[in-house]
């Protein structure tokens, strides 16, 4: 069976879209097939994968407003397959707010691409609104991208409260895999804390390994590539495999 896995976290900046994009080269270096959606309006996914959104016929936003389907808005790069956002899409989260079935739209556009994929990536943005609800609904599983410091670590609760919400009304077996510790510095002791109290605190699992902080990382965008491809045997590269070794095995 297809794997579904939703990114989330609704504080910005903890590295969701490179998570997104580093696992889903990770998995495609096994000759994996895989799709990673993009999710979020301001479309970080889409440019750091080369892709111009301005120039986009179609995109999610088109996928999620029933003007087109998402084998028709696919769009093929290196390695992976990306069904693109725009800043449209802001627009269709408040066309979504009256629609009837609002939480089940993108599961129901996803549908008659999954099969075609070993794993599909959903990009989430970085609130707790309804393209998030939308991710988490067509997700199986839910990875949570975490920068081990107090904000991050704070939001971590709300973020949890929101897929108990999720599994009540729209999708009962969503699966949280667990935390993902990114941005990590072993030097500092905040760092360490906050990934030694999650567990505790909030009763779910940091995966390995965490995710160093590099300047590889943020070079990679600009040139519309992942990290994998960019720096191949940095040490986000090689914990970005490592976590996907992980991933396999949860």
């Amino acid at each position: 069976m297809t794997r579904v896995i939703a990114v989330a976290n609704q504080k910005g900046g903890v590295a969701k879209t490179t998570t997104v994009q580093s696992l889903g080269s990770a998995f495609a270096e096994r000759d994996r097939k895989i799709l990673v959606v993009d999710l979020d309006p301001q479309a970080c996914l889409t440019y750091s994968m080369g892709v111009d959104s301005e120039g986009l016929d179609r995109s999610i936003h088109d996928v999620m407003l029933g003007r087109t389907t998402a084998a028709k808005a696919i769009v093929e790069t290196d390695d992976l397959h990306l069904l693109p956002s725009t800043i449209d899409l802001a627009g269709a989260e408040i066309h979504l707010l009256t629609k009837t079935g609002r939480e089940y739209v993108l599961s129901k556009a996803l549908r008659p691409v999954i099969s075609s994929y070993d794993l599909v990536m959903i990009d989430c943005p970085p609130s707790l609104g309804i393209l998030t609800i939308n991710g988490l609904t067509a997700g199986r599983e839910v990875l949570i991208p975490l920068q081990p410091e107090t904000l991050s670590h704070r939001g971590v609760g709300q973020l949890l409260e929101t897929i108990d919400d999720v599994r009540t009304y729209t999708n009962s077996s969503l699966r949280v895999l667990g935390a993902v510790a990114t941005m990590f510095d072993s030097r500092t002791r905040l760092a360490r804390e906050v990934v030694e109290d999650l567990p505790h605190r909030y009763g779910i699992s940091v995966l390995d390994p965490p995710i160093p902080k590099t300047v590889r990382v943020a070079e990679a965008p600009a040139r519309g590539i992942s990290v994998l491809q960019h720096a191949q045997r940095s040490k986000a590269s090689e914990a970005y495999r490592a976590l996907a070794n992980t991933l396999e095995k949860v």
